[in-house]
């Protein structure tokens, strides 16, 4: 059996590695380039889109970090499908994660790549790509302390970019700027109304912007390797949430305020614009180096989670075994270098033909984060029950099971009107039809493995299955909310 991660004050992430990943997790590129089409799309009112995809992202999280305090497993919600729905639903999550991760980590390599080609023209964006793999493949690498402590460095130097923002708009706002007009309240209401286009406008926004939350996901993957996860997790899911309320929904508010809506770009970032309007000096640099931070954050956050994914799929059965071995420091370094081996081979196609793949693999991640948000709502629907009997809740969502019910019908309900739309039904049809396989080559397996219909193997620390209905009544458990 491999040892279990270490979890000593010295070689343990601590809470706020935990807050700040869950924090730069979803501040990413995403808000940084992505509000530019949302606004564009749908005016001021984007402002709602951005709530209700904020809404439903930061209950999937209060969901997840509920369910990781409880049991910290680095397979995380694929864990939690697995214990709550069957090991087709462990397999299908774990694998449908670990692609998109993967891809993922390709597209932030080659867009941060083009980022520093611009700046240094004369160096190929392939060495870029190379350098950008090879400095977060070793980081991961060494102990996941130190990816600790770089993702915190990240995650501070992007909420410090968007806190300056903020706060530069607010002056600006208030007349405080000097050789900067306040335009008050004209941008929000005039030029056609706060909704332009209606309730099917933020509809549409919602469809583009609700993926820009993705990536907290890799929370409930640290929480095996966080000291006293129990409490680490419930101050981190705390913090991240009222954090990424503010530092998100504010900038973008800020944003609606100082541009009009009809001069965003959908294929540029706002926050170029608006600097420019401040009269901030190489607005362009500027926002270009949060973008880079941005991505190399988000490079090395899905690296690890990734590579914790492979880890406990290898420890199941799910994956090949020898990923499923540690270093003395406790790091799955043939997972990190399973997980970086997409990233490594965009290498290639980049020095032949630059800048073709990126946009390949951008299309190829599809509409998969809303599968994996569904499974884990459900498997939370299953799980809290059986958790809280057995006196391991230490953290509580609100609401249970009516809020639940409300995120799977919200997640749906995106998933109908993804369906409906032209731009968006191929991302749906693509992550279902990969979701499809996965299930049916999960169950499969499955089969295989269970030939006279024992349950399959679960993680040593995951509860054995109880039966779910009412809960008795027991004296309530300490928690803190």
């Amino acid at each position: 059996m491999t040892p279990p991660p270490a979890r000593t004050a010295q070689a343990a992430l601590r809470s706020r590695h935990l807050a700040m990943l869950a924090l730069g997790g979803v501040i990413g590129a995403g808000l940084f380039v992505g509000t530019g089409a949302g606004l564009a799309t749908v005016g001021p009112a984007v402002l709602v889109s951005y709530l209700l995809a904020a809404a439903l992202a930061l209950a999937i999280m209060r969901m997840l970090g509920e369910l990781a305090a409880a049991i910290p497993e680095s397979g995380s919600f694929s864990v939690y499908a697995h214990r709550a729905l069957g090991a087709w639903a462990g397999f299908t999550t774990g694998w449908l994660y670990t692609w998109v991760t993967a891809v993922a980590i390709a597209v932030e390599a080659l867009a941060g790549a083009a980022i520093l080609h611009a700046w240094w023209p004369t160096v190929p964006t392939w060495v870029f790509t190379l350098a950008a793999m090879t400095v977060f493949t070793i980081v991961n690498m060494t102990d996941v302390r130190t990816f600790g402590e770089a993702e915190f460095w990240f995650a501070s130097l992007k909420v410090l970019a968007v806190l300056a923002f903020i706060a530069l708009g607010t002056a600006a706002l208030l007349g405080l700027l000097p050789g900067t007009r306040s335009p008050g309240l004209s941008h929000l209401t005039g030029d056609g109304g706060f909704a332009p286009h209606g309730l099917s406008g933020i509809v549409t926004a919602l469809l583009g912007v609700v993926f820009a939350f993705g990536g907290m996901e890799v929370i409930g993957m640290a929480a095996a390797e966080s000291h006293d996860p129990g409490r680490s997790i419930r101050t981190a899911v705390r913090t991240a949430i009222w954090r990424i309320a503010l530092f998100y929904l504010g900038s973008v508010l800020v944003l609606v305020l100082l541009l009009p809506w009809r001069s965003a770009r959908p294929d540029e970032s706002p926050y170029v614009a608006a600097l420019v309007r401040l009269g901030i000096p190489h607005a362009d640099v500027i926002t270009q180096a949060v973008i880079l931070v941005a991505l190399l954050s988000a490079l090395n956050a899905n690296l690890y989670g990734t590579s914790r994914m492979l880890h406990s799929l290898a420890e199941r059965g799910e994956a090949p075994r020898a990923l499923a071995r540690r270093t003395r420091r406790g790091v799955p370094a043939r997972a990190v270098a399973a997980a970086a081996a997409v990233g490594f081979a965009a290498v290639v196609p980049e020095a032949v033909a630059p800048g073709a793949a990126l946009p390949l693999l951008a299309k190829a991640m599809g509409a998969a984060m809303l599968f994996m948000w569904l499974a884990l709502a459900c498997s939370h629907l299953v799980l809290r029950r059986s958790l809280e009997r057995s006196g391991r809740l230490v953290l509580r969502t609100r609401g249970f099971p009516a809020t639940t019910r409300m995120v799977i019908g919200a997640i749906a309900a995106l998933m109908v009107l993804m369906a409906l739309s032209p731009a968006t039904r191929p991302q749906l049809l693509t992550s279902a039809a990969l979701s499809a396989a996965l299930a049916l080559t999960g169950t499969h397996l499955a089969r295989r493995r269970r030939p006279s219909g024992q349950p399959a193997a679960l993680p040593p620390s995951v509860p054995p299955r109880e039966p779910v209905g009412p809960t008795p009544r027991e004296p309530s458990v300490p928690v803190g909310d």
